[in-house]
């Protein structure tokens, strides 16, 4: 499987109040980096897997406002799970996500993971990340452009699958 380019380390991936028992703490997504020397110094990584911890803690806490500062105005929400396209703008898919319960007030563990961060260049990066909401484990490929000298997701493509409740 595709690594990071840098990776940070072999088999690296996000540690979370799942896999440390540490609550995690907001992260700002916002970096402002030189595209070419971010690739070059591995600071395009870092600041990647940054929004990536946003990502998962603006899921986690259902808040929409770090989500916001994750996700560029213009991106799309994409799945064919149920055999038919869902494609969502952000002003469509906000709403979904402020009308739901989070699973941290659920008390639900967090089960995050960055599978891959890869980069086609020193502006774009394509993610494979993993995540459980309920009984629902998705896998997520989330496009990032470096626009305005940040980092932000401009494509979510997703898969799920149901996973059965307890005692089934």
């Amino acid at each position: 499987m595709p690594t990071t380019t840098p990776p940070p380390a072999a088999g690296a991936a996000v540690a979370t109040a799942a896999t440390t028992g540490v609550a995690a703490t907001p992260v700002d997504p916002v970096v402002t980096a030189s595209p070419v020397d971010a690739v070059a110094t591995g600071e395009a990584d870092a600041a990647v897997r940054r929004v990536l911890a946003a990502y998962f803690d603006g899921l986690h806490h259902g808040d929409t406002a770090a989500l916001a500062g994750v996700f560029h105005p213009e991106a799309v929400y994409a799945t064919a799970t149920e055999g038919v396209l869902l494609r969502l703008t952000m002003p469509e898919y906000f709403p979904l996500v402020d009308a739901r319960e989070p699973p941290a007030a659920r008390r639900e563990a967090r089960r995050d993971l960055v599978v891959s961060v890869e980069f086609a260049g020193p502006v774009t990066a394509l993610a494979r990340v993993e995540c459980s909401m309920g009984p629902r484990r998705y896998t997520d490929f989330l496009t990032l452009l470096l626009l305005d000298g940040r980092w932000q997701v401009i494509a979510k493509v997703f898969h799920f699958e149901t996973r059965p409740a307890e005692g089934e």
